[in-house]
């Protein structure tokens, strides 16, 4: 794991160095004395924790069968090492090149990769997070395959040029004895044979290694004569091989779809050729042929007929068909088709010893976007349900959010719901991969991660003490009617593809309200319910969300902007707030308008358990323009109301009472006090009355009728015929989109002398507004009487769009916005009951009845630029800090630690950082990851207790802390890989085989490739490099208690292992001494009467 280097900036900065980056404003004395900072540099240290999610781009698989551990590479040089669920690992090749090939040193706890760079590395896995202990570069010839016998030291590498070296795995060293292809094939052959594709030994006979080249030829060598016994030749080229385990006869497959069956001791013809899926012609001749068999598998059974696996040889005239991998066990042929196409699989097998009847049990296929296990156990070869959390990627991710410290009643309540969504059909057997040991993981708090995705779908992950597992799917489309054919397209032209992606998630776990925008400018509100529910019709309103300008003007930097005093007339933007569905109309030009992109649902809605819609709302088309999408989005079940902005500007919804409350363009929520003195176009035929704010004094409490909820439907029944103009023809401050909203109760202007709720709105120009919420009382009243708006007059002013919003309130905690606590919905309350829930109401109260309070708020304002700490009332900016001048803030959120909160940042510049609160001290500054793809911008966010995430990949989710206890603990939360398992016995010779010699031959190899026979290799033809990592490596990593723990425990492993192994050769010494005097005196007891002419 990788660990980075941090600034560490000290607390108690110069005054030089405080004025340079974080300033207080000149005349207001920064309230140092109340609220005492905590936070320090030294509880920050930022690493990667654990990678969750598909490895992306496989390239190579390998399964240790005794550890049960399986590893895949990939095309950029990682690794991913799987044991039982929950016990994962991620590796990084620092050269990222592609990994071609994986091979375990069983039972060792090692690993070799082959990489597309021509490198080997041994990687260490008897530790938490393995590291590479050698590394082997070939600089002359290309590796293309490689082999290492089970029990074995000796690597065989095949190279491009067909040549065989061996390289010695302890020393990682070459070894002087090379098979040369000018040897191994015929010598009347004058053509070169082409790669390397295969190396195997004989299962039987591990002096005689057979080699596969890519023109279909094979020489079976024989390593102590150094001589080519038996050569094969076939005209298609070769893909791969596979022994039966008595060392008789090997299969091979070829590139025209047909396998390849050779005795060994028969190289003039193979004895058998199938084409398993070409067609037979009627006169006789040779099959079709079809696509190439890419890999093959021969596996024996004791009880039984022997399985041939393999992958691809399908014809070639089944167009669309999907890639399958077919099993053929005796007569029978299943063909299992799979969902992508196919990378790799490896047969699980009973034994790890080659010349024994494997007895396979199961089949790893490894797809390009996904891991399957077959049961060969089971009539029609159901597969294994994958309990690790690779379909993160199921459709792509556009969002995802994190929660950490949530409720413990959560998971549960979610995990109770997700469960009754399990598909049927799996195999009744535990997951075969169940190596390893989880970790001791000391975090206790509950963390939820949710990811949007493509197809409108939602996914609720329990992802609490560094694993991952899924709780709940929500499909966010199910309340849309979906097109049966291609001419049926929707009216959405916002996007060609995927109408419904989610693009903003609204959660809040405490009252478990749930808010998603999608892509076709749509907002949806679920509530949860733990009961299934049949919805006669789906709540809707559409909202005419549109702005237009005229001119526009640069505001005076001498002149200061003052508010209106009068209420303007009708706003002359055009809105239109329905709650029922609208029919489509065109103006008279044949323009699209008052359409929304989405068509809901007509038809009882039967919803399960879970999430369930309780109103959708819709931007339309406006004179032939699509709707802009949608660029913030707030929820408050306290208050009961949704609001969300875009370009265009900011429409609020009361979702108790189902109606519009706001339907502005961004410039009007300024009224007359517009920096920029924008105008609107040229005014509407109709005046909309309702949707609209009230422009007031400061202080003033006369509210304008249009300030009010609509109680009943308003339609627009005329639109203007005139085309606004399109985005890139105006200029930016026109479009000023809304980027943050926040509902808090807080004090909304500087006469106030008590807090009252309200909305605040940050833009992408810096500016912050205020507005006041005016709410009826709880109970009925909420139900009926309407809920009033109206601005503030309050404007702040920052450099750069605003992301986010908060409030510390005097000790300098932050104040959460009012939530309702979640109850069942759909469940018929009792009168006392229900009186006792509204009396509980976290409303907030009205000003007039607010108690009056002189204490003290502070807002935490973030923008893309800089960051401000304003004290309110007053509205004094008491800290500053200019967070970058080069770049710009992606993603910024005030986060909880270690009892006290910060600011934390992650900017384009790849920097993530982290400031105190109030004062806005710099506590760390990291240069983490440089911006590269939108994906990572689209999905970082920061959550509590120090964690992070980001989608790394477009399957994979990288999570990271930035809290210092949480880095010395990992090594404690990691799980084990490698756990000492004993190596099965070998297989029985049995009597007549042990005494004619028909068992398994045995090879020493270190006599064969040792330097004293083999002579020393050429220093040119590869280039040996330490490895960092081992035992070693973990001593100097480790820190802490944790890491003393973990040394103790490696020096007691060390120890045990020397010790037993010690024992193991001291009582086979003791026996064989046995042995050998018992011997010696028979031989004795014989001989002793014997005359010297009797022997």
């Amino acid at each position: 794991m990788k660990k980075f280097n941090i600034r560490k900036v000290l607390d108690g900065l110069t005054a030089a160095a405080a004025a340079s980056s974080s300033s207080s404003q000149p005349g207001q004395r920064p309230p140092d004395s109340d609220i005492v900072e905590t936070l320090c540099s030294e509880h920050f240290q930022l690493c990667k924790t654990v990678r969750h999610g598909f490895p992306y781009q496989p390239s190579a698989m390998a399964f240790d069968p005794v550890q049960k551990i399986l590893a895949i590479g990939t095309q950029t040089g990682s690794l991913r090492l799987f044991g039982r669920p929950g016990v994962e690992c991620y590796c990084q090749h620092d050269s990222a090149a592609g990994v071609i090939q994986l091979q375990f040193l069983i039972n060792e706890g090692a690993l070799v990769s082959a990489l597309a760079d021509d490198t080997l590395h041994l990687w260490n896995l008897r530790q938490k997070r393995p590291a590479i202990l050698h590394s082997l570069k070939f600089n002359k010839e290309r590796i293309t395959f490689c082999h290492l016998p089970f029990q074995s030291k000796w690597l065989y590498v095949g190279t491009e040029r067909g040549n065989v070296h061996i390289v010695n795995v302890e020393s990682f060293t070459l070894s002087g004895y090379v098979i040369m292809w000018n040897k191994a094939i015929e010598l009347s052959s004058k053509t070169h044979p082409g790669l390397i594709v295969h190396i195997s030994d004989n299962p039987m006979d591990e002096g005689k290694l057979l080699i596969g080249f890519e023109s279909g030829t094979l020489v079976l060598w024989d390593l102590k004569s150094k001589k080519g016994e038996y050569r094969y030749s076939y005209d298609e080229a070769i893909h791969s091989v596979a022994w039966h385990h008595e060392g008789k006869q090997f299969v091979c497959s070829h590139s025209d779809g047909s396998l390849t069956i050779w005795n060994v001791k028969s190289p003039i013809r193979p004895a058998q050729i199938i084409t398993p899926h070409g067609k037979l012609p009627k006169d006789g001749k040779k099959p079709e042929s079809c696509k190439p068999i890419l890999k093959v598998e021969y596996r024996t059974c004791k009880s039984g007929d022997p399985f041939i696996i393999f992958s691809g040889g399908l014809s070639y005239d089944t167009v669309g068909r999907r890639p399958c991998l077919t099993v053929m066990h005796g007569k029978s042929t299943a063909v299992l088709e799979m969902d992508y196409p196919i990378v790799d699989f490896l047969t699980l097998c009973e034994t790890p010893y080659p010349s024994d009847f494997q007895e396979p049990y199961a089949v790893v296929v490894l797809l390009e976007k996904d891991l399957v296990v077959v049961d060969l156990g089971q009539n029609g070869y159901p597969i294994f349900e994958n309990p690790y959390p690779l379909d993160i990627h199921e459709s792509p991710v556009t969002c995802c959010e994190y929660f950490a410290d949530c409720p413990v009643d959560l998971i549960p309540a979610l995990y109770s719901v997700g469960a009754k969504q399990k598909r049927q059909g799996y195999s009744k057997k535990e997951w075969p991969i169940n190596g390893g040991n989880w970790g001791l993981g000391t975090q206790s708090y509950p963390e939820i991660i949710i990811t949007g995705h493509a197809d409108g779908s939602l996914k609720f992950w329990d992802a609490s003490a560094i694993t991952l597992q899924v709780l709940y799917k929500m499909k966010t489309s199910k309340v849309f009617e979906k097109s049966r054919n291609k001419e049926e397209k929707p009216n959405t032209d916002i996007v060609d593809e995927d109408p419904y992606a989610i693009q903003i998630i609204t959660w809040c776990p405490e009252s478990r309200m749930l808010c998603v925008a999608g892509v076709s400018a749509h907002v949806i509100v679920y509530k949860f319910s733990r009961q299934e529910v049949t919805t006669e019709a789906i709540q809707m309103l559409e909202i005419r969300l549109h702005y237009e300008i005229n001119d526009l003007e640069s505001p005076d930097t001498d002149q200061i902007p003052t508010l209106g005093t009068s209420c303007p007339g009708p706003n002359s933007q055009t809105a239109n707030s329905q709650s029922h569905p609208s029919t489509s109309s065109s103006s008279s030009d044949g323009l699209r308008d008052n359409v929304p992109c989405l068509k809901i649902k007509s038809t009882p809605l039967k919803q399960g358990a879970g999430y369930q819609a309780e109103v959708v709302i819709q931007l339309v088309w406006v004179n032939g323009e699509p709707p802009q999408q949608i660029s913030s989005l707030a929820v408050n079940s306290s208050y009961g109301l949704l609001v969300f902005g875009n370009c265009n500007g900011i429409a609020m919804v009361d979702y108790i009472q189902k109606t519009v409350l706001l339907n502005l363009g961004t410039i009007e929520l300024y009224g007359s006090n517009d920096p920029y003195q924008r105008q609107p176009k040229s005014p509407r035929k109709t005046r909309q009355t309702s949707g609209g704010l009230c422009d007031i004094n400061e202080g003033s409490t006369t509210l304008d009728d249009r300030c009010k909820s609509p109680t009943s439907d308003v339609r627009d029944n005329s639109f203007s015929r005139s085309r606004s103009s399109s985005v890139t023809s105006i200029d930016k401050e026109s479009r000023e989109a809304i980027t943050a909203l926040h509902f808090c109760e807080t004090y909304t202007r500087k006469a106030d002398t008590c807090t009252s709720p309200c909305l605040w709105v940050g833009t992408t120009l810096g500016t912050v507004l205020v507005i006041v919420l005016n709410l009826p009382p709880g109970g009925e009243q909420r139900l009926t009487q309407p809920v009033i708006v109206s601005p503030s007059g309050t404007i702040l002013r920052l450099k750069g769009a605003i992301l986010r919003m908060a409030f510390l309130d005097t000790t300098g905690s932050l104040i959460n916005p009012a939530h309702e606590p979640w109850r069942e919905p759909n469940v018929q309350e009792e009168k006392d009951d229900k009186d006792k829930c509204r009396k509980l109401r976290p409303v907030s109260v009205s000003p007039s009845s607010s108690q009056e309070i002189n204490e003290t708020q502070y807002t935490v304002i973030c923008s893309e630029k800089q960051a401000k700490v304003i004290s309110l009332p007053s509205q004094n900016c008491i800290y500053k800090h200019n967070i970058t001048e080069t770049s710009f803030v992606l993603r910024a959120d005030i986060v909880g630690l270690n009892g006290s909160i910060c600011l934390a940042c992650f900017c384009a510049n790849g920097h993530i950082m982290t400031f105190s609160l109030p004062s806005l001290r710099p506590l760390l500054d990291v240069n983490y990851l440089p911006l590269t793809d939108m994906r990572i911008a689209r999905t970082f966010c920061f959550t509590n207790n120090g964690q992070a995430l980001y989608l790394v990949s477009p399957t994979e989710i990288q999570r990271i802390t930035y809290s210092q206890g949480t880095c010395e603990n990992l090594q404690e939360m990691l799980g084990e890989l490698f756990t000492p398992v004993e190596t099965p016995e070998a297989p029985n010779r049995g009597f007549f085989k042990g005494l004619f010699g028909g068992g398994a031959q045995s090879l020493d190899r270190e006599e064969l490739f040792g330097e004293s026979a083999a002579g020393k290799p050429s220093r040119s033809l590869a280039q040996h490099i330490p490895g960092t990592g081992g035992i070693e490596g973990v001593k100097g990593a480790a820190s802490g208690v944790a890491g003393e723990l973990a040394r103790a425990r490696i020096a007691l492993d060390e120890r045990g292992q020397k010790l037993s192994e010690l024992e193991e050769r001291t009582a086979a010494m003791m026996y064989s001494a046995d042995t050998f005097s018992k011997h010696a005196h028979e031989m004795m007891l014989k001989c002793k009467d014997k005359k010297w002419y009797q022997f």
